[in-house]
């Protein structure tokens, strides 16, 4: 029933069934909780205890058939997902197993139907400490021919390394288990590269993370450190806006440009905090003042400072990223005020910086140069004010708004393609969809968040792992493919295929948060499979205490002199039908 109902939509609540056990269908859209141990089937059945049960045993209770919807699967208050008895488990995989078996007619089955692997979250109460069972079943056009049975054993948080396994008797017991000669091995290991620590005075850690996953073939011993040949991958996640980076102040003039984006669509704007120096209305006055000079011909020496203090406020990177994010020095008038007024603290100020601008351009006291293609209205201001003919423009309800807003928009764009043109990273046909004006407003500040985006990761890659333009290059392409056809996410992981010598020096010292050997025989759907991890953190949700710290120098009490450990192993066994 509930493969049938999940085939439009994935169920938004589990099933009860038998009044003890909860039934969840979860899609490949959705984070898998066996991921960390079992990559297989997009969708799966997760069965565990009916929080229900023990939240509701004083109260009176509908009967109801063996199939309901139910309460969210956990509930706010609920301490996380409950646990089966492994005996319970293990008659419900048996259950599984014989309604998906061709040959059990007398269950009187007309119509079988393949269903998606089942997996059952164990209370570890065994000898073995099994906290998962899983059945996948083996097809052969259409048709169920067995199932593969895992059961998952998991052990820590402990600092006792002789309970590491021995990879020989690893393989000598695969062999007795499967009856076979010939085994194979594959390792694989995470280390961390860059993790964003916390902050002070944050209330949240940041999510950012830059780790490598290497997989190599034939494992010698447990935790050795992976060949220069294996394969490798970066995993990038990177959320904008630590006020470490050297673009965090274009990334303070990013959420002042949204800031106005929001207030244009809401009708109310949030306003910076007034400057402690120079208030954004004088620094317009100035600005004019200055220009009015050059018009005269009565230039002073303070115009060179000047057009520096504005290129380094374009710029606002430190000059360790300088050689990458280079300062623009082709800034045209409206590009100049916008640098005046991002720091406009009020709706009047930001009247009262237009009413002086639009005043200067009707009396001829300036005739400012703009970049050829500027569509914003204050460009088209200037451009019929070289005519001495201007449209009035009413400063009043969301137009200031909207003329600061486009000027910024236009300017930011700028500084988004100086930088990715400049460091032959891409096209300005490439580029085209990031900046088209042939969108709304709204979409534009959207497209330009995607851009900042890919900016903090390149400046990353380029600041924290030296990385250079042939590794650049393709990790902007895939951003960018990415960013194309989704919408803004801080949250993706951005994958890019390099060679370990490329990172080596950040891990070779280090140690892995993940490490894992593959011990495998058979081939195609004979292929039979034992694992054995050790991590940083426990590989399931429930019956684990949830200390970190493989690795790292800690352990239970707060001693530094041992190192706390997660082991999890996946053994399969199969069960043929024909």
């Amino acid at each position: 029933r509930i493969r049938e109902e999940g085939k439009d939509t994935i169920p938004e609540h589990p099933y009860l069934y038998e009044t003890d056990v909860e039934i969840s269908l979860i899609s490949g859209s959705c984070k898998s909780p066996i991921e960390s141990f079992w990559n297989g089937s997009s969708a799966i059945y997760i069965l565990q205890k009916a929080t229900h049960n023990e939240e509701s045993d004083s109260m009176e209770e509908s009967k109801t058939d063996d199939a309901v919807y139910v309460p969210e699967l956990l509930p706010k208050e609920s301490p996380g997902p409950r646990a089966l008895s492994v005996g319970r488990a293990k008659q419900l995989i048996s259950l599984y197993t014989m309604v998906q078996n061709p040959n059990m007619t007398c269950l009187g089955i007309s119509d079988l139907v393949v269903l998606p692997p089942l997996w059952v979250r164990c209370d570890g109460s065994d000898p073995q400490h099994t906290c998962w069972i899983g059945a996948e079943p083996l097809k052969a056009r259409n048709k169920v021919t067995g199932v593969n049975i895992y059961m998952v054993s998991c052990d820590g948080p402990t600092a006792d390394k002789t309970r590491f396994a021995n990879l020989e008797e690893l393989k000598k017991e695969h062999k007795i288990r499967h009856h076979s000669s010939v085994v194979t091995t594959k390792g694989f290991a995470q280390y961390e590269l860059i993790a964003a620590a916390a902050i002070e005075d944050t209330i949240a850690e940041s999510e950012s993370n830059i780790h490598v996953d290497i997989t190599w073939n034939g494992v010698d011993k447990i935790l050795e450190t992976p060949p220069l040949a294996s394969a490798a991958t970066l995993n990038i996640a990177l959320e904008s806006g630590d006020p470490r980076s050297p673009v965090f102040q274009l990334y303070r003039e990013l959420q002042f440009l949204l800031a106005l984006a929001e207030g244009l669509n809401t009708g109310v704007t949030e306003w910076p905090e007034p400057s402690e120096s120079e208030s954004a209305l004088k620094l317009v006055q100035e600005f004019l003042t200055d220009l009015k000079k050059k018009l005269d011909g009565d230039c002073v020496s303070g115009n060179k400072s000047e057009r520096e203090k504005i290129k380094c406020d374009t710029a606002a990177v430190d000059s360790c990223i300088k050689s990458i994010f280079g300062e623009r020095g082709d800034l045209d008038f409206t590009e100049q005020l916008w640098c005046k007024m991002k720091g406009v603290s009020s709706y009047q100020e930001l009247i009262d910086c237009f009413t002086l601008v639009i005043k200067s351009l009707e009396l001829g006291e300036i005739q400012p140069w703009i970049h050829q293609g500027s569509s914003s209205c204050l460009s088209q201001l200037i451009l019929q004010s070289y005519h001495g003919k201007m449209e009035h423009v009413p400063l009043s309800d969301i137009t200031p708004i909207r003329m600061l807003l486009e000027i910024g928009l236009e300017k930011m764009k700028k500084d988004y393609v100086s930088f990715f043109i400049g460091q032959e990273l891409a096209t300005v046909t490439y580029l085209d969809y990031f900046i088209s004006t042939s969108v709304d407003l709204q979409e534009q500040v959207h497209r330009v968040q995607k851009l900042h985006h890919m900016l903090e990761i390149m400046v990353s890659c380029t600041g924290l792992l030296q990385f250079r333009h042939e590794n650049l290059f393709p990790l902007t392409q895939i951003c960018m493919q990415y960013y194309k056809e989704n919408p803004l996410n801080e949250k993706h992981v951005f994958q890019l295929p390099i060679r370990p010598a490329l990172v080596k020096k950040f891990y070779q010292n280090d140690n892995p948060e993940i490490w894992k050997v593959e011990i495998s025989s058979g081939h195609g759907q004979k292929e039979v499979k034992t694992t054995w991890q050790v991590s940083n953190n426990a590989t399931v949700e429930h019956g684990t205490a949830h200390n970190s710290g493989l690795f790292s120098d800690s352990t239970a009490n707060g001693s530094s002199e041992e190192r706390l450990y997660f082991i999890t192993m996946t053994q399969c066994s199969q069960v043929q039908f024909t």
